[in-house]
């Protein structure tokens, strides 16, 4: 069974720092290209950053290009996100998502909320 489980979320202020762990089972994670997606209270989804397999390739959204990097470590099968110079704007239910040609895996998310 294919699981990801999302970590690291909490309160910060602005201007703070968090990084988020996405511990992933049930797959070969190594050989998988990577995913963070985020939904802020009362919006829909966005694409945060993808990361892909090997390491090779790392993509951002325009809102988060360098404060944001995404990294993994193949040996424990988990996915991060470092975030720094954290905003309101970046307030949300944080995922990390496999999406592959059949479908995609998801993780239950975890919450940032940025404080001022």
């Amino acid at each position: 069974e294919v699981q990801l489980v999302e970590s690291g979320g909490g309160l910060v202020q602005t201007g703070g720092s968090l990084t988020l762990s996405c511990e992933a089972s049930g797959f070969t994670f190594s050989a998988w290209t990577m995913t963070w997606v985020r939904q802020a209270p009362g919006k829909g989804l966005e694409w945060v950053s993808t990361l892909s397999n090997g390491g090779v390739t790392t993509t951002y959204v325009d809102s988060v290009k360098g404060r944001f990097t995404i990294s993994r470590d193949d040996a424990k099968n988990t996915l991060y996100l470092q975030m720094s110079s954290l905003k309101s704007d970046d307030t949300a239910v944080y995922y990390c998502a496999n999406f592959h040609g059949s479908g995609s895996y998801w993780g239950q998310g975890t919450k940032v909320t940025v404080s001022s």
